[in-house]
């Protein structure tokens, strides 16, 4: 038996880890020929009392994810990558992306990046990353370093 990934999910937001996170996805959907799902979650809770006063954030977000996401996609679409979608979606990184969107596109394997995050922080919200190895019912790559190292 061949264990062949065909649903793979990088979840990226523009810092380098998410980049390099990237990077290891094409190399690993190209392997297995499958469909790369380049995922951002614009964190609702990280501008909500903002946006009462100003409605154009969420707008703003949105373009950039998408920005962001098109820019990948045709970096993966360059290097021979035959099935890339973008999904862009509202909500909590934490659980969007290990559960939700998991489940809704039959995922068996994340790819997302290590982040920066002190102890202290760590301790009062937790990594995006951490969280998904904890909660995510497929494999999980968590990229530390750069391609190539």
């Amino acid at each position: 038996m061949v264990l062949k990934y065909e649903q793979i999910i990088v979840a990226v937001d523009g810092s380098k880890e998410s980049s390099w996170a990237f990077k290891k996805a094409m190399g690993i959907a190209a392997r297995n020929d499958a469909t790369l799902n380049l995922v951002n979650i614009i964190d609702t809770r990280s501008y909500a009392a903002v946006e009462a006063y100003d409605r154009s954030i969420s707008e703003r977000a949105h373009k950039f994810a998408e920005e962001l996401l098109m820019e990948y996609k045709q970096e993966a679409e360059a290097a021979g990558l035959k099935k890339v979608n973008i999904v862009v979606e509202y909500g909590s990184p934490k659980t969007m992306i290990s559960r939700d969107l998991s489940k809704k596109l039959s995922v068996d394997l994340i790819i997302c990046g290590a982040t920066g995050l002190n102890k202290v922080e760590r301790f009062l919200i937790g990594s995006v990353s951490e969280n998904i190895v904890r909660s995510a019912a497929c494999d999980v790559l968590v990229v530390r370093t750069p391609e190539g190292i």
